[in-house]
C-alpha cells in the first residue's frame, strides 16, 4: 500500500477532549475518527488493525469448537420482554412503521437462545455459538476514545449445555481460549472474579488489562498469589485502633457531627473505631441497614450479593420513619429490622450513631447490642494485605478486555429452551456467555506499548508490518530501492505501507512513529551508496544499518520472534 493512496489522517496535537493515552494516539495515528459523543468509525488504517485482532479471536475461538453464525441487531422487544430485561435503562429503543416494538441489543443472549430453541436432545449437546456483531448501548457518558462508547462491535460467544459439568468444561475451555487471544495480541490480562451485572449469571471472570486509564482496578497480590476486581476482591484489612471497651453502649452528644471524620476529631478516636451505616431498601419493600467500618467503604456489589435483588438507598423519609433520625446519627442499636455488618465489626466495640440526631453511642458491640448477620461488604483499600498469603495488595486501573460467566436457565426458562434428556425428563438448556470486545482491546494494547513518539503495535495486530520510508531527495533512483525491496517483502509473506508521498523526511518519520509498524526501513540516499537502509524496531526503538540484499530474512527473525 502505497502512502499516496490512503487515508492517514494523522494529527500533530493531542484532540482537546483526550484524556486517556489510547484516545489521544489512536486520534493522531488516524486509526480512528469521531462522529459524535460515543460513536466512532475505523478508518483504514484502524480497521486493519481491528480485524487482525478479529481474526486471531476467530481462530482461538475455531480452536475450541466454536461455530461462527450471525445475527441481526434489530431485535423484536418482546424476546427482551420475556426474560424480564426490557427495562434495563441503557438500551435503544425504535418502532416501526406499523408501531411494533423493538431494541438494538448490547448483548444476544434471547436471540442466541431463541434459537436454541431448535436442540431437542441431550444428543445435540454441548453446542458453542459465536458472531461478530454491532451493540448499541446507551451510554449516559460516553469518555475514553474506545473505552466507553454507544456503539461497538463485540464477539460475543454463547453455550449450551445439558448439566452443571457442561457448563464448567465449556466455561473452562472459553477462560483457555481468552488467555490464548489475548497472549498472541501481547496483551498483559489478569482473568479474575467479577460480578455479571445486569446479564445475571453463577460464576463470572472478567479480563482486565492493566493500563494508564479505564474504569476498573485490578487488585492484585505482589507475589502473584491472587488477583480480583475491585468490587469483588477479597482482602486483609489493617486491624482497628480501638479505645477501651465500655460495659454497655454510652450515649454521647455530637451535635452537628454527619461525617466519619468530623466524629472521629470530636472524640480523639481513629476512624476504624467507628461504624458507618447505609440503609438500603429490598425489592419487597423491607429496610436493611448494612455497616461497615468507619475508615471503609461500601462495595454496592457485594452488597448485592448479601441481599440478592435490586435493593436501592433508601429516602430520607424512608429513613427518619425507621430511625426517627437522619442519615449522619445512624446505628444497628434498637432497630427493628435486619442489620448486615461486615466482618471488620464481628470482634471489638465501635462508636455508631444513637439513632438520634445529634448524638452517637461508645462502646457498641455486635452480638451483645445488636444481631447482625455477617458478610465481606467493605471495598479493598491502599494498606489491604492478601488473605492468601500476608503480601501486599496492589491497585491499578485497568480495562476490561473480556467478560465470561454462566447464566444457567436464566434464559432458557422463560424463553422455553429445553431438550429432552437420556432419563426422557424435558430440561432448560443450562447456559453461557463469553464476550470480547475488539475495540476496548485494541484501545487497551495502545495503552501498554506505547512511548512518547506514538503506538508501537505487536507484530500480531500492526495495520502492516514494515513501514518503509523513501527520503524524496533521493530521487527515483531511490524510490525504485524501495519498490524492490517491499516487492521483496511482500514476496516472503510481509505487509507494507510504503512512504512514497512528497513530504520532508521529518514529516515522514513522525507519521511513522504514530502509526507505529514494528518495523520501519528508511530508503535514502545513501543507500544508493553503501547498499544499505536504517532498519529501527519500533519497540524500543533499536537502529542499525542492514544491507538491503538482507532485509526479508531480517524483518522476518524480527516479527516471527516477537
Amino acid at each position: 500500500m502505497r502512502a499516496s493512496q490512503l487515508f492517514i489522517p494523522t494529527l500533530r496535537e493531542d484532540p482537546g477532549d483526550a484524556e486517556a493515552v489510547s484516545h489521544k494516539l489512536l486520534v493522531r495515528g488516524g486509526f480512528i475518527r469521531q462522529v459524535s459523543a460515543g460513536l466512532w468509525s475505523f478508518t483504514p488504517l484502524g480497521w486493519r488493525v481491528h480485524r487482525k485482532i478479529e481474526q486471531i479471536i476467530r481462530e482461538e475461538m475455531d480452536a475450541i469448537g466454536g461455530q461462527e453464525m450471525l445475527m441481526p441487531v434489530l431485535t423484536p422487544a418482546e424476546l427482551w420482554e420475556t426474560t424480564g430485561r426490557l427495562a434495563i435503562p441503557e438500551i435503544f429503543r425504535v418502532k416501526d412503521r406499523t408501531g411494533r416494538d423493538f431494541i438494538l441489543p448490547l448483548t444476544h443472549e434471547e436471540t442466541v437462545t431463541f434459537h436454541a430453541r431448535e436442540l431437542q436432545s441431550y444428543r445435540d449437546l454441548p453446542q458453542l455459538w459465536y458472531h461478530f456483531q454491532t451493540k448499541d448501548r446507551d451510554e449516559p457518558r460516553p469518555r475514553g476514545g474506545l473505552l466507553r462508547v454507544r456503539e461497538f462491535i463485540m464477539k460475543d460467544a454463547y453455550s449450551f449445555d445439558r448439566d452443571e459439568e457442561g457448563v464448567r468444561a465449556s466455561f473452562e475451555a472459553n477462560r483457555d481460549a481468552y488467555k490464548k487471544i489475548f497472549a498472541r495480541c501481547a496483551l498483559e490480562t489478569y482473568d479474575v472474579q467479577a460480578e455479571s451485572g445486569i446479564m445475571g449469571g453463577k460464576f463470572s471472570i472478567d479480563f482486565l488489562a492493566p493500563s494508564g486509564s479505564g474504569e476498573n482496578t485490578l487488585v492484585r497480590c505482589e507475589n502473584g498469589d491472587y488477583a480480583g476486581d475491585l468490587e469483588v476482591a477479597e482482602a486483609v484489612p489493617s486491624a482497628a485502633v480501638l479505645p477501651d471497651p465500655l460495659g454497655a453502649p454510652e450515649e454521647i452528644e455530637t451535635p452537628g457531627v454527619t461525617t466519619i471524620e468530623a466524629l472521629a476529631e470530636l472524640l480523639g478516636i481513629a476512624p476504624s473505631a467507628t461504624s458507618k451505616a447505609m440503609p438500603v431498601v429490598k425489592p419487597d419493600g423491607t429496610l436493611v441497614l448494612a455497616l461497615v467500618r468507619g475508615d471503609d467503604r461500601l462495595s454496592e456489589t457485594k452488597l448485592y450479593d448479601a441481599l440478592p435483588g435490586a435493593s436501592r438507598p433508601a429516602t430520607d423519609d424512608e429513613i427518619r420513619a425507621a430511625f426517627g433520625a437522619g442519615g449522619g446519627s445512624l446505628g444497628p442499636v434498637g432497630f427493628w429490622g435486619e442489620v448486615i455488618a461486615d466482618e471488620t465489626l464481628r470482634e471489638g466495640q465501635f462508636v455508631a450513631g444513637a439513632n438520634h440526631d445529634g448524638r452517637h453511642l461508645r462502646g457498641v458491640e455486635a452480638g451483645r447490642d445488636y444481631e447482625p448477620r455477617f458478610a465481606d461488604l467493605r471495598e479493598p483499600r491502599e494498606g489491604d494485605r492478601c488473605r492468601l498469603c500476608g503480601g501486599a495488595l496492589i491497585f491499578q486501573i485497568s480495562i476490561e478486555v473480556g467478560h465470561i460467566f454462566n447464566f444457567g436457565s436464566f434464559y432458557s426458562a422463560p424463553l422455553g429452551a429445553t431438550f429432552l434428556d437420556e432419563d426422557g425428563q424435558e430440561k432448560p438448556l443450562l447456559g453461557g456467555s463469553y464476550g470480547i470486545g475488539p475495540g476496548r482491546v485494541m484501545a487497551a494494547i495502545v495503552e501498554q506499548h506505547n512511548d512518547e513518539y506514538g503506538i508501537s503495535w505487536p507484530a500480531s495486530v500492526a495495520p502492516y508490518d514494515v513501514h518503509v520510508v523513501a527520503i524524496g531527495a533521493a530521487g527515483a533512483e531511490a524510490m525504485e530501492t524501495a519498490d524492490g525491496i517491499v516487492a521483496a517483502l511482500e514476496g516472503a509473506g510481509r505487509s507494507v505501507l510504503l512512504d512514497d508521498r512528497d513530504e520532508r523526511p521529518g514529516e515522514k518519520f513522525a507519521d511513522a512513529d504514530l502509526i507505529g509498524c514494528p518495523v520501519r526501513l528508511t530508503v535514502g540516499k545513501k543507500t544508493l551508496e553503501d547498499g544499505q537502509v536504517d532498519l529501527l524496531v519500533r519497540e524500543g526503538r533499536a537502529e542499525e544499518r542492514a544491507p538491503v540484499g538482507e532485509i526479508p530474512a531480517r524483518v522476518g527473525g524480527l516479527l516471527d520472534g516477537a
